[in-house]
C-alpha cells in the first residue's frame, strides 16, 4: 500500500470521477481503464492485486461497486478507498438526479428510446474489455494458459446457449481457482 501525495489522490479521484460518468452498466464496465490507470500507468498496485480487489468485492455481500473502494484501499489505504468511492460515486449520482426526472416525463419519446437502445453495445463492449482484462495474466501464463481458456469457452458458450444463472459460473471458476487452475 502506498503512501499517496494529495496531488495523486486528487488524480486518482478525478479519473474515478470522469470513468463515473462512462460506467454505463456499473462501475464493473469500466475496469479496464481502471486497471490503465492504477496498475499499467502509475505502478501503485499489481495485476494480481488488481484482479484480487475485484474477486474479492464481487464475493463479497452487498453493492457491486465496493470493487472501487477495495481497489482505493489497496493503492493507498483509507484516503485512498475515499478517492476511489467517492470519484465513483458523486458524478454519476448527481447526474442520474438531474437527468432521471427529465427522462422520466419523456420516456416515449423517439430521442430517449434510441439512446437507451444505443447503449446497450456500449455497456456489453464495457463489460467484455473488463473481461479481458480479468482474464489476460492468466491467459498469458504458460501453465494457466489451457484451463483459463477452457473456462472462458465454457463460460461464453453456457451464457449464450443456456439460461443458468451466472452465478454458477462464478462458482465454477472459483472451484477451479481453489484448485490451482486447470
Amino acid at each position: 500500500m502506498n503512501a499517496l501525495a494529495w496531488p495523486e489522490l486528487l488524480a486518482l479521484t478525478g479519473h474515478f470521477m470522469l470513468l463515473s460518468l462512462l460506467a454505463v452498466g456499473g462501475a464493473i464496465t469500466t475496469a479496464s481503464d481502471m486497471h490503465r490507470y492504477v496498475v499499467a500507468e502509475h505502478g501503485w498496485i499489481s495485476d494480481a492485486q488488481f484482479t484480487s480487489s475485484i474477486a474479492i468485492a464481487q464475493a463479497a455481500p452487498g453493492p457491486n461497486v465496493l470493487f472501487v473502494a477495495v481497489i482505493g484501499w489497496n493503492v493507498a489505504g483509507l484516503p485512498g478507498l475515499i478517492a476511489t468511492l467517492a470519484g465513483t460515486l458523486m458524478p454519476s449520482t448527481l447526474l442520474v438526479l438531474a437527468v432521471s426526472r427529465w427522462a422520466a416525463q419523456r420516456r416515449e419519446s423517439l430521442g430517449v428510446r434510441a439512446f437507451a437502445t444505443g447503449m446497450a453495445p456500449l455497456t456489453l463492449g464495457l463489460l467484455l474489455a473488463t473481461g479481458w482484462v480479468l482474464a489476460e495474466p492468466f491467459v498469458r501464463a504458460p501453465d494457466q494458459r489451457l484451463g483459463a481458456l477452457a473456462l472462458i469457452a465454457v463460460t461464453a458458450v453456457t451464457m449464450l446457449k443456456t439460461k443458468t444463472s451466472p452465478i454458477w459460473l462464478v462458482a465454477l471458476g472459483a472451484v477451479v481457482g481453489a484448485l490451482g487452475g486447470l
